[in-house]
Order: C-alpha cells, then sequence, then structure tokens
C-alpha cells in the first residue's frame, strides 16, 4: 500500500471568492476537525476574505488562520438571524478561539399577575405565567430593592394563592404597613384595581404621569376636606418623588445598558449597569474567557453578541470602548427587538458620569477576580501535593445527600474547575426507592446514576470526587466505580471532626487511610468550599421538595373531592390538620359533603378503610 501523500494546505482566498455576500455565520476547523472559530457576519464573502488578506493580524487571529483547514458557512436571512445562530453555535459547540461568556444565571424579574387580585413576584426563568414583566434586573438585590419600594408605595399582596385563597384574617405583612389585606376585603376591588394601575405606572416608568394624577387626587380631597385622604396622597408623592430622584436618569424615562471593559493579566471583567424604564435595576460584573483576546473591542462585541442573544436588549448601548463590528451589532439587535438600537461611546452628561462610574468598578471587580484566580490557583497546587496527584485537578465533583428523617431524600452534585463552581452544571437527584433515611443506599443510587456512561469514550469524569461523609459513603462510591469502569478517578471522602468543627476534617483514602490537613491548609479551603456548595444546594433541593410535598394535599386525591369541596373543608376546619382531627361527623357537617363522602375522606386521611371510618 503507498503512502499517504502531504496534506494538502487549504486555499483561503480560493474558497472566500466563491462566497455568498448574504449575512450568514462561518465555522472555521482544523486538520484534526477541531473547530477553532464561530463569526458572523453582514457579508460572508467580505468578512471570510478579510481573514486571507495581506496585512497584519493580532497574533491570536495569525494563530489561529495558520491552523484553518476547513471552512463551514450557513447563509442567514438577516443580520439577525446570524447573531442568534453565532450565540447558540458559541455555547453548544465552545470554539477554541472564541471569546466566551460563562453566564449560566437566568436573570430576575418582577412579575405582576394577570389575575382578578393580581400579586407582585420575583420571577426567573421561562415567562409562561400570565402576567406582565418588568425586567431583567441585574441580580435578586435590585429586584428585592425595587419590590421594598413597591410595598411601601402601593401595598400589593405578594403572598402565593394558595395562602391568599385561605385567609381568615390579615398577615403579617398587612400589620407592617405592606399590603391592603384583599384577601379579608380591607379593601374594595375598585380601589385594588386603581393600585395596580399606579404601581403599572410606576415599573414602566411612567411616574411623571403617576405624580400628576396624585396631585390633582390630593387637591380635590383637600377642598373637599376629606384630609386625612389627602395627608396619604401627600406621602404617597413625597415617597414616589424619593425613589424617581434616586433612580432616574436625566429625568427621563431611560432604557439603555452601560458596558464597561477592562483587561488585565490575560483575565476580563465586563461591568454591566443596567436602566430600564428610567430605573436604574443594578449592576452585575461578567468575566468572560478570552482564548487568547486582547482587545476591549473584541471582547465587548463578543460580549454584547452573546449576553443579548439570551436577553432583549434596550433602547442604547453605551460603550466604554468602540467595539467591533457595531452596524453589524445595531442592525442584528434593532431587527431582532423590532425597534432602532443605538450603539454608543462619545456621551455626556449623566451617561458620562455613569460610563465613568462602569469603568471604574469594572477595574474594582477584574482586581478582586484576578486575586479571587492566583487563590484558587494556589488551592489547586495545594491539592495536587495533598492528593498526590500527577497535575492539578482540572474538574471536581462532591456529592451531598440531605434529607429529614428519611423524608424527601435529594442528592446533589456540584462541579468546580479551575476558575471556580461551575453552576451550570450542578445537578440534584431525587432519591427513590430506599429505606428511609439509608444515606449509603442514597449514595450508592445516585452515583450509579451519574457516571452509568462512564465507560463510554466520550464520558465526562471527575480528577477529584468528594463524598461528603465517611468510610461507608467512601465504600459505596468505590464500588461504584469499579462496577462502572470509572477509572482514573480520585476518590476522597470528607469526615467531619469530633465536634463538627471546620478545621478539623478528615480525608480518608479508598485504601483506607487518612489525612488531616488542619486549618492552614489551602487544600482543606478548597475542599470545604466544594463540601459547604454541595451541602448547601442539597438542603434547598431537599427544602423545595418537602415544601412541595407537603403543600399538595392528600385531599386532591380523594374521589369526589374537587376543588371546590377542598377549599370548602380547608376553610371549616382552618387547614389540613384540622381536617385530619376532626370526626366523620364534623366533616359531614360541611356544605356539599355527605355522610358517605365524609366517610371516604376519614378513610383517606387515617389511612382506614370505610367501615372502619363508620
Amino acid at each position: 500500500m503507498s503512502e499517504a501523500g502531504p496534506a494538502i494546505a487549504f486555499d483561503g482566498k480560493a474558497y472566500a471568492r466563491a462566497l455568498t455576500t448574504a449575512p450568514g455565520v462561518y465555522r472555521m476547523f482544523a486538520a484534526d476537525g477541531a473547530l477553532l472559530y464561530v463569526g458572523k457576519a453582514a457579508c460572508l464573502k467580505a468578512r471570510v476574505t478579510s481573514y486571507f488578506n495581506q496585512g497584519e493580524h493580532p497574533p491570536r487571529i495569525a494563530a489561529m488562520v495558520a491552523q484553518i483547514a476547513a471552512i463551514e458557512v450557513t447563509a442567514t436571512r438577516t443580520a439577525s438571524e446570524a447573531l442568534l445562530l453565532e450565540n447558540q453555535l458559541i455555547k453548544s459547540l465552545r470554539p477554541r478561539y472564541n471569546v466566551m461568556l460563562r453566564d449560566d444565571k437566568s436573570y430576575p424579574y418582577i412579575l405582576l399577575t394577570r389575575e382578578p387580585t393580581p400579586r407582585l413576584a420575583v420571577h426567573r426563568g421561562p415567562r409562561r405565567r400570565d402576567g406582565r414583566y418588568f425586567g431583567p434586573y441585574t441580580s435578586s438585590g435590585a429586584v428585592r430593592e425595587t419590590l421594598d419600594a413597591m410595598g411601601k408605595l402601593f401595598r400589593l399582596r405578594s403572598c402565593e394563592d394558595s395562602v391568599f385563597r385561605n385567609r381568615s384574617r390579615p398577615c403579617l405583612q398587612y400589620q407592617i404597613g405592606r399590603c391592603s389585606a384583599p384577601c379579608v376585603n380591607f379593601i374594595s376591588a375598585d380601589a385594588y384595581a386603581e393600585t395596580v394601575r399606579q404601581a403599572t405606572l410606576f415599573l414602566e416608568g411612567r411616574s411623571d404621569v403617576l405624580t400628576g394624577e396624585l396631585g390633582e387626587q390630593m387637591e380635590r380631597a383637600s377642598a373637599a376636606l376629606e384630609f386625612e385622604e389627602a395627608a396619604r396622597l401627600r406621602d404617597l408623592l413625597a415617597a414616589i418623588r424619593k425613589v424617581q430622584a434616586r433612580q432616574y436618569v436625566d429625568g427621563q424615562a431611560a432604557e439603555m445598558d452601560v458596558l464597561a471593559c477592562a483587561i488585565e493579566q490575560g483575565a476580563a471583567c465586563v461591568l454591566l449597569l443596567s436602566f430600564r424604564d428610567g430605573m436604574n435595576h443594578g449592576t452585575r460584573a461578567f468575566f468572560p474567557k478570552l482564548n487568547g483576546a486582547s482587545g476591549e473591542d473584541e471582547v465587548l462585541s463578543a460580549f454584547i453578541a452573546q449576553y443579548y442573544g439570551e436577553h432583549p436588549p434596550p433602547r442604547e448601548l453605551v460603550l466604554g470602548h468602540a467595539a467591533s463590528d457595531t452596524d453589524l451589532l445595531e442592525v442584528a439587535l434593532s431587527e431582532r427587538s423590532g425597534r432602532k438600537v443605538e450603539i454608543k461611546t462619545s456621551v455626556r452628561a449623566d451617561r458620562a458620569r455613569y460610563l465613568e462610574l462602569a469603568q471604574r468598578n469594572a477595574r474594582l471587580a477584574l482586581d478582586q477576580h484576578v486575586g479571587s484566580v492566583a487563590s484558587q490557583r494556589a488551592r489547586l497546587h495545594a491539592l495536587q501535593e495533598l492528593l498526590g496527584l500527577p497535575a492539578p485537578p482540572r474538574r471536581m465533583e462532591c456529592f451531598d445527600i440531605s434529607h429529614t428523617m428519611g423524608e424527601a431524600t435529594v442528592a446533589s452534585c456540584v462541579v468546580f474547575d479551575a476558575e471556580g463552581p461551575l453552576r451550570a452544571q450542578y445537578r440534584r437527584f431525587n432519591i427513590a426507592d430506599i429505606a428511609p433515611g439509608d444515606d449509603y443506599a442514597a449514595m450508592r443510587q445516585v452515583l450509579l446514576r451519574r457516571f452509568r456512561n462512564a465507560g463510554e469514550a466520550d464520558a465526562v469524569l471527575p480528577d477529584v470526587l468528594l463524598i461528603d461523609g465517611g468510610a461507608g459513603q467512601l465504600r459505596q462510591a468505590r464500588d461504584v466505580l469499579d462496577e462502572l469502569g470509572a477509572h482514573g478517578v480520585q476518590l476522597v471522602g470528607v469526615a467531619k471532626g469530633a465536634e463538627r468543627r471546620p478545621g478539623e476534617e478528615t480525608l480518608i483514602r479508598p485504601d483506607g487511610s487518612s489525612l488531616r490537613p488542619g486549618n492552614e491548609s489551602p487544600a482543606l479551603h478548597l475542599i470545604q468550599q466544594l463540601r459547604d456548595e454541595s451541602h448547601r444546594f442539597a438542603i434547598t433541593g431537599h427544602r423545595g421538595r418537602r415544601q412541595k410535598a407537603r403543600q399538595s394535599s392528600t385531599l386532591e386525591e380523594i374521589p369526589g373531592v374537587g376543588p371546590r369541596r377542598r377549599a370548602s373543608l380547608l376553610r371549616h376546619f382552618g387547614g389540613l390538620i384540622g381536617v385530619r382531627n376532626a370526626g366523620v361527623e364534623d366533616i359531614a357537617r360541611v356544605p356539599g359533603i355527605d355522610a358517605a363522602l365524609a366517610g371516604r375522606i376519614y378513610a383517606a386521611l387515617h389511612g382506614s378503610s370505610e367501615s372502619g371510618a363508620r
């Protein structure tokens, strides 16, 4: 058999000459098939040609172009489609040379429900519930601050529907002046609807309209000698103007994001200062993975494309540095939002002050991040030495079990890499079909589910696997990994000290040996961080599962007891405990429930037969 000839070099110029001038996305591949880069273009032909023209390229781009062995393109109808497709491909394929936005959190909104008695609530995730959504806010703190102001100003209910329907007297929120108690009709339906309208104006940034209306109402009340109502309106006006003075930009209902970028020591920070409907929604710092990029313009361009591929863009973006592809981004964002989106770099007055504030905070956040990254690396090297690993671990996982006396058992898996937590890869497992409180069986079940594909070629395995527990839990983990063929994983059990004090943990190895690093060990600090995070994540999941189980009433499973009869029972006896404590005769006195149904309800709640109930 003849030997294969030398590989034919990729002729980028010839390839680009045959390309379309339509907008689209291009993907560049290395000789081994690895994806190097994903990019968008308003004109595919011009953009791809620019990589192969004579001239100086930044070192990162020059290194990438030298590796190109193939290019694939996907033409799109509009620049907006190209922006969305690029964002999807970057997130799913994670190319080697793209700037990557590590954004694994959903953003909070304020939800004003659409129902007879609307409520205000924080909302994350898909917007499936019927109502008005205001946001997104950059942090939960900004949402809490706004809701706190809304509670003082408008006193709308915030309780869940299940609580609202079953109240017989006002709750603490009414007592402290944060709710008008519509649950017990302390406010009429018309008055509550007017308050909802006023709150909507406030959240829409139309406080000037609202204050004008309130001023007119205050004057009418004063003229009619209704001084208490006039005083209430006066206080409401003063409170709204105080909030308005603190939060508004230029006295207008500005809708903009201010973006500042700082780069230092191979790390970058993009700080987002957000305004919606004129209100300050807070700030948030992002630390994208540069993959060799060194310019603020490229980082900001990648951030805008990826971030606003997931979130609705505002009317105005104010940037500390001009982004590359500014014209394309403006067109794509305008097409996506259905209105004109402007990207500005030269600003004055308040916008210039906000931009300077964002730039200063970006530098501060980056300094803290660089310091924490250096500390994280020191901890990784210390863990490598402590466990005798050939290299610092690149992926670490920790498992924990949480339950209350065996009820609603939940297992957690948290994942860290060299830079810290990978929250998008956290997992919870609901544990079933085990004896209540059997932590060994729970640990075995979750590990079997997590590592069931460990023997496959593309399986993702951790370098270090931490088990929150002693020798028994560690033995379960070792048996599961041996059974599933998960080799090369360093197992460590984390057992608490005698008095459960931090720093007194014992690290147990599969061979039975143990280590006591002590409270000064950076390696133990990293292990404690993983252990505490897995514990927090398990506890949160367990509490949610337990609360859900307790909120789903046993009454729902009884034939003949629909929503109306269930509500009558709970209202008559003051809750499910009262129904449980009632006899058959007492249940039969509830309107709509006869003796036969009362017997079935009693039997279902007490696990007895109907004849026994009688």
